[in-house]
């Protein structure tokens, strides 16, 4: 061998032995780096933001978004590390089986937690592929009772072992339940007197849940006014004129109705056109009339019409703070039902994964049911917590009224912004 070559061959030995080297400070130097980077806990979020309900669900996914920044921002799961929420966007597109087609897509994707929807029927549609792939599914808005209440009782019965569907939106029942409370007592407070109320429904899962609950507790309540007439429409409608000249042959003092935005977009100008002669429209809990799409498209017809709803507590500075943060995100619009609930939501999953210290299923559910969360933005009985059903019973709502083609919430005092104006208050 000549001596150039031995060179050579030296020169590759202290390469290879000097990259050798340099490779296992990598080996040692760089992974460390990334061990102290921290993980991502990845979280589902499925709403509608396309099709019929693509307001309300474009308004959750923002919500959400804004708390897992702030979530973020704040330090992450502290005790997992700091552990930062990425969330997987899904669109149910207000139709069921494509809701449960995304949960199953997001779980696939590594999901370890869903949350979401708007629609009740998206959300029962979610719930067999939770159950059975196990994964924590908190419910942010969907109402219906028997959504959560099916599960309990499976569990209960033995036919399923845990429970991983919890909600911390109110239920059909605790919506009909305050709006009779409500009622009485912006009546009161107004000095009017209505005695006939006509209830109409959209009547799809959402509106049939909400006009059971709201005819039981008037029932029980007994209230000084009478439910005259109880007319469902199907969902969605593409005329309600019927319907309305049927409410106006039962002589209401109130119509009372549970609407989706399209429905609502049909019923009340024809409340106007029919010329109803009544005191106000009182609805015991119809989604979307307060947003900003709404009253765009209704105007007048929205005005002075009140509807209970679960909303955000403005008297609280932090709410205040981050509906500044919403409207600027949003193009000018309210942090409302949606965004807020969707805001809370995605702050009780963060301290139950905080408290679970794990993301092992079974784990976050027990933290789940553990869950006194008092950060919650939306006006409330107390702190977040779940029953034996799995369900928030601190959960609650507001009546709030369209005013100057604003929302603002009239009841209950505690959360009132200013009293209930009725401009039409005798016959």
């Amino acid at each position: 061998m000549s001596e150039r070559d031995e060179g050579m061959r030296l020169h590759r030995r202290t390469f290879l032995k000097t990259a050798g080297a340099a490779a296992g400070t990598a080996a040692l130097g760089f992974p460390t780096v990334l061990r102290a980077q921290a993980p991502t806990i990845k979280i589902g979020v499925i709403h509608g933001v396309t099709g019929p309900l693509a307001e309300p669900g474009q308004a959750c996914r923002l919500g959400a978004q804004m708390a897992a920044e702030a979530i973020n921002a704040a330090g992450g799961i502290k005790s997992l590390g700091g552990a930062k929420l990425e969330l997987l966007l899904g669109d149910t597109q207000s139709k069921p089986d494509v809701a449960r087609t995304e949960a199953e897509r997001l779980i696939n994707a590594g999901a370890q937690i869903l949350q979401g929807p708007f629609s009740s029927g998206d959300a029962a549609a979610m719930v067999p592929v939770v159950q059975q792939r196990r994964v924590p599914f908190l419910i942010d808005i969907a109402a219906a009772d028997p959504i959560t209440a099916n599960v309990a009782k499976a569990v209960r019965e033995g036919q399923q072992k845990v429970q991983y569907v919890y909600r911390n939106f109110p239920t059909g029942s605790m919506f009909g339940q305050l709006a009779v409370r409500y009622f009485n007592g912006i009546f009161s407070e107004a000095g009017v007197s209505p005695k006939r109320v006509v209830l109409m429904y959209a009547n799809d899962l959402f509106g049939q849940t909400q006009a059971r609950g709201f005819q039981a507790a008037h029932k029980a309540a007994t209230p000084g006014w009478e439910i005259v007439d109880v007319i469902p429409w199907p969902e969605p409608p593409s005329d309600l004129s019927t319907e309305v000249s049927r409410a106006k042959a039962a002589r209401p003092d109130i119509i009372a109705p549970i609407t989706r935005p399209a429905s609502a977009q049909l019923l009340l100008p024809e409340l106007a056109k029919q010329r109803l002669e009544i005191m106000g429209v009182v609805g015991p809990g119809s989604p979307g009339l307060y947003e900003a799409g709404q009253i765009a498209v209704l105007k007048e017809h929205l005005e002075y019409v009140l509807t209970s709803v679960p909303w955000p507590n403005y008297k609280n500075p932090r709410t205040r703070a981050v509906a500044e943060e919403y409207k600027k995100r949003s193009g000018g619009k309210t942090f409302d039902t949606n965004s807020g609930y969707a805001y809370d939501g995605t702050l009780v999953v963060a301290d139950a994964l905080e408290r679970a210290k794990s993301t092992d299923p079974d784990i976050v559910v027990d933290a789940i049911k553990k869950t006194h969360f008092a950060g919650n933005l939306m006006v409330s009985a107390g702190p977040v917590v779940f029953n034996e059903i799995g369900d928030n019973p601190n959960a609650s709502t507001a009546m709030v009224q369209i005013l100057g083609q604003k929302p603002v919430v009239v009841w209950p005092k505690e959360a009132a912004e200013q009293k209930a104006v009725f401009p039409r208050p005798k016959r």
